[in-house]
């Protein structure tokens, strides 16, 4: 891709973005927000958050029997 086809691109996407009420913004980013998985999950795999889950769930069946 040449310079300038890259500069096009660019100001392409912005003036996309721009244009965009403010109100699509936003409700575009928190869409992207959830759709993201949990940070345990991204930042230490699958293990540890099913560690976790296991956990939280055996001490609220604990806390029920008390």
């Amino acid at each position: 891709m040449k310079t300038n086809d890259y500069v096009k691109f660019v100001t392409q996407q912005f003036v996309t973005y721009a244009e965009q009420p403010k109100s699509e913004r936003v409700k575009r980013r928190q869409e992207k927000k959830e759709a993201r998985p949990p940070l345990l999950h991204h930042w230490f795999g699958l293990l540890p958050f099913a560690l976790f889950l296991f956990y939280s769930k055996n001490k609220q069946r604990l806390a029920r029997r008390s």
